[in-house]
């Protein structure tokens, strides 16, 4: 199934961090060039001891005529979630999103926000006007429970909610809002278990930061 409907205090928490930070240089002949491989989403935190290099390798050795291609430095991802789970931040060079579980916003089944929700959704609505996002998409998302048609209209609506708040928040007519709802589609966890299907059952929130260019 595809598609996507569209239109266009203080509190103190423990958290835990876990730091993804990838930068690399790609060397290439411009003869031959090589593709990178597409990045793992989920990769290694471990640092890794450096790889000792030959200079005298055969295969580092340029053919006659042949001139390195530029330097390239891959987009530096950092990610910070709540021990519970229940608030999730990602971090890059270009954009910033929050993914907040659906218990933590709305009843089951239902797309009200509660009590508490709107302290979560105004820190957000900080960052927005920290980074002076003038593009906010909110995107919701279900489960693989029920029916498509049922989390489409749920998770529309769940996002929705949660743009209502922001642009109340934000007050600021010149911020252009994306709503969408995916419903199960682009999970983040497995649906064969509870705890993953709580996972997958959030509204996230990004934005761009200045001059990346989005």
């Amino acid at each position: 199934m595809s598609g996507a409907t569209a239109s266009r205090t203080p509190r103190a928490r423990a958290r835990s961090a876990a730091a993804v930070l990838a930068g690399a240089i790609a060397l290439g002949l411009s003869v031959a060039p090589h593709a990178l491989a597409a990045d793992n989403p989920y990769p290694s935190a471990s640092a890794q001891p450096p790889v000792k290099v030959d200079p005298q390798a055969p295969g580092l050795k340029l053919p006659a005529g042949a001139t390195l291609a530029p330097p390239k430095v891959l987009d530096i991802k950092s990610v910070v979630e709540d021990l519970g789970g229940e608030e999730r931040r990602e971090d890059t060079n270009a954009d910033v999103k929050f993914a907040l579980q659906a218990e933590v916003l709305f009843g089951k089944d239902s797309a009200k926000l509660n009590g508490s929700a709107k302290s979560r959704i105004t820190e957000i609505a900080n960052e927005i006007k920290k980074q002076n996002s003038k593009q906010v998409r909110v995107f919701g998302f279900t489960d693989n429970l029920g029916s498509h048609s049922h989390g489409m209209v749920l998770s529309k609506q769940r996002a929705e909610a949660v743009q209502k708040v922001l642009e109340g928040q934000l007050n600021d007519s010149s911020i252009e809002f994306e709503i969408r709802g995916y419903a199960e589609q682009f999970p983040i966890a497995s649906n064969s278990t509870e705890e993953g299907r709580k996972k997958n059952r959030r509204v996230e929130v990004s934005f761009a930061r200045p001059g990346s260019g989005n």
